[in-house]
């Protein structure tokens, strides 16, 4: 029985056969299949394989991380899964390039927005807050920092809103799309309010009601469930009531129910008037497949992101997808019962769904928003401090090699926050600002 699996690195680790399952059920769940009894029929040819390869080897080495993912591509290829495979392949391809450092398939240079970053870098540094240790000098008269963030947010919205209006034709649908906590709740409220203000109806579609049942969500070895690709959730039906909305149909939108993860249809029936405008707040908003068939000139689309230009005391810039991994942190301890050790643990599952099917589409949008706060290091600091340094010692004193995505990030953001002070209070933070999405105190309801 195969027990032990080499590593690239020459490391000799236990073999977890629900590691191959995991692969090859979400890549069968990236091209439309759900049936996990098929992705542990494949598992079992691939377990089989490589037993089979080893008890041959006269030298009876042990396979390589390379020869399990042949056997998954030969298994799926044979049982004629071709689509899966494809996936597969592609997925394996992608991580090789980005192991020697090349550009990913995802990346061009129009997914850059080098406009968006050069107003922050001025705006920061005219404020003098554009190195850690100028955001440091701030934290004693931190309420003059939130006023000035604060105001830099809000003409962002304002100027993505010009940009809608500027619009040749009115658009029908107006996405809010962004990786996970860039904050398209706070920022699509904030649109809503300046299109309702133009005199425009409008009519918000729930996107978080389309999730498929979790129970067919494709699930890691640790037990944690992928649902951050577009395929947790149903393109099609999302689609076909889209389009039913736009022709004023009488449609039954659907409910999930997180506490089940069970989604029951038909639970609210909604016809829209001829001239209103639909709203979607959604991580996947720009993926092709949800406004499929729709004509370009009614779509238009916002994209938000933590575009920060802080430097560090290296030169380098702080990383945007660490300041939205502590904003998580943050929520998913006020609001959804995770503790920021199962938010770390997750993030390479966001990050995967980040890099393959959001930011290749940056450069669709019709105006990019700038989320990023200045004061909002110092006050993350003083939630998540004393947690971010307990859990980076904890990591960096384990050598599991499943956990080497977290300890680099968790290490990465120790050092970032050990940089500066924390916020002594947060009472100076406006109840309607978008901080309050992660921190709590805020005047939306959510």
């Amino acid at each position: 029985m195969l027990a032990s699996i080499v590593k690239r690195d020459g490391r000799v680790v236990p073999f977890v056969r629900d590691k191959i399952s995991f692969a090859i059920y979400r890549a069968a769940v990236a091209v439309g299949g759900r049936d996990r009894a098929v992705a542990e029929t494949v598992t079992d040819v691939v377990v089989a394989l490589l037993e089979r390869a080893t008890d041959s080897s006269a030298s009876a080495d042990l396979p390589t991380v390379e020869d399990v993912q042949d056997a998954v591509e030969k298994a799926l290829i044979e049982r004629g899964h071709a689509r899966t495979a494809k996936a597969y392949i592609i997925y394996r391809y992608e991580h090789a390039l980005k192991r020697e450092g090349k550009r990913s398939l995802a990346y061009s240079f129009d997914n850059i927005p080098y406009k968006a970053l050069w107003e922050t870098l001025s705006w920061a540094t005219d404020h003098r807050c554009a190195r850690l240790a100028d955001l440091a000098e701030w934290v004693p008269r931190l309420d003059q920092l939130i006023d000035l963030s604060e105001r830099f947010y809000a003409r962002q919205v304002e100027a993505a809103v010009d940009a809608l209006s500027a619009l040749p034709t009115r658009p029908r649908v107006v996405v809010v799309a962004g990786p996970s906590s860039s904050g398209k709740t706070t920022t699509t409220l904030k649109v809503r309010e300046a299109l309702e203000a133009q005199g425009q109806r409008l009519f918000s579609l729930q996107v978080d009601n389309y999730f498929f049942d979790l129970a067919t969500h494709p699930r890691d070895h640790r037990g944690d469930y992928d649902f951050e690709s577009p395929q947790a959730i149903d393109l099609a039906l999302i689609n076909q009531h889209l389009h039913g909305l736009l022709s004023s149909d009488d449609v039954a939108l659907p409910h999930y129910d997180f506490r089940t993860g069970k989604r029951t249809e038909g639970v609210h029936r909604v016809q829209l008037e001829a001239d209103t405008v639909v709203v979607i707040d959604s991580l996947h908003g720009l993926y092709p497949q949800m406004t499929d068939g729709l004509d370009p000139a009614l779509r238009a689309a916002v994209y938000v992101e933590t575009l920060s230009q802080l430097k560090t005391e290296d030169g380098g810039f702080v990383r945007w997808a660490d300041l939205r991994l502590l904003r998580r942190m943050v929520r998913d301890a006020q609001f959804r019962n995770y503790d920021p050790r199962q938010t770390l643990l997750h993030w390479h599952h966001v990050r995967r769904a980040e890099m393959r099917y959001i930011v290749p589409r940056l450069h669709t949008a019709t105006a990019i928003i700038n989320t990023w706060l200045p004061y909002e290091l110092p006050v993350l600091k003083a939630r998540l401090g004393d947690q971010v340094t307990a859990l980076a010692d904890e990591l960096v004193g384990q050598e599991d090699p499943d956990s080497d995505d977290a300890r680099s990030r968790i290490t990465r953001v120790r050092d970032l926050l050990a940089a500066i002070p924390a916020a002594i209070s947060e009472d100076g933070i406006p109840s309607a600002s978008l901080m309050r999405e992660f921190i709590g105190g805020s005047s939306y309801e959510y």
